[in-house]
Formats: C-alpha cells, structure tokens, sequence
C-alpha cells in the first residue's frame, strides 16, 4: 500500500488551490470555489459556497487562503485547539457531545443533507462507548483518521 506523506499531500493541494486562484491573489472566492469543486465533481449552489466559505475563512475577509482551503478539506496538522474548535460547530444548547440531530443540522448548514438514519449509522461507526453519541475524544479519532 502506497501511503502519501503529509508535506506531499499539502504541497498537491497548494497547486490544485493555484489552479484555482484566477487572479493569482493568493485567496479564492465563493466564484473560484465553485469552480473547483463542479472540477472534483460536486454541484454546491452558492448559497451552500457561502456557507462554505464562513466555515473555513479565518480572518472573515469572504476569501480562502491557502491555510483556510486546507483546513476546509482536511489538510492541516489539526492541533486539538483546532478540532476542539470544529467539534463545539456540532454542539447543541452547549452539549459535549455531537448526536445524530446535530449531525444532520451541520451537514445541512454544508450543503450536504442526509437523512436521520444516515446521521445515526455515521456516529455508531465511532461510537466507541456504545452511547449513541460522538464525545471529543471519539470525535478525535474520526478526524485523525
């Protein structure tokens, strides 16, 4: 099994995101997102790309830089800072944990709905403890996979 390490997976994303990068700016905005996730085979409306893009833009400037685009698809050395951060997105009424409503809420608000069902078979996958719903710690695992 080939495995890629992380310095060369960053560095294909740094050129998939110059692609990308029309005007050479170093940010990508909601149009150049768009385009490159109907590249990668997604069709996202642009109101899903702005929701999109408000999850990952860290300085609220409505473009991606180039930390902001690897941390929205997942190539990024997550300090537990970081996923800490991303796991309190999915809290409800300041619950320590992520339930299947939850679940089903966030992924909507990322344009990508899915059935209760479908919400509950993702968080039994990681589920360590058997009780029904992902605390921090399980929630680690699944993103350091």
């Amino acid at each position: 099994m080939t495995s890629i390490s992380f310095a060369s997976g960053r560095e294909e994303m740094e050129r998939l995101f110059s692609k990308f990068d029309m005007n050479c700016h170093g940010k990508i905005s909601v149009s150049e997102l768009q385009l490159l996730m109907r590249a990668i085979g997604e069709e996202v409306s642009c109101e899903d790309m702005e929701t999109l893009l408000q999850f990952a833009d860290s300085d609220g400037d409505a473009l991606l830089g180039v930390d902001d685009f690897m941390r929205l698809v997942g190539v990024e050395n997550s300090t537990e800072e970081d996923l800490m951060e991303a796991f309190k997105l999915y809290g409800v009424d300041g619950q320590d944990c992520i339930t299947a409503s939850s679940l089903k809420r966030m992924l909507s608000r990322l344009g990508a709905s899915s059935a209760i069902e479908n919400c509950e078979t993702m968080i039994c996958q990681f589920d360590l403890n058997g009780d029904g719903v992902l605390c921090f710690e399980e929630f680690k695992a699944m993103m350091l996979l």
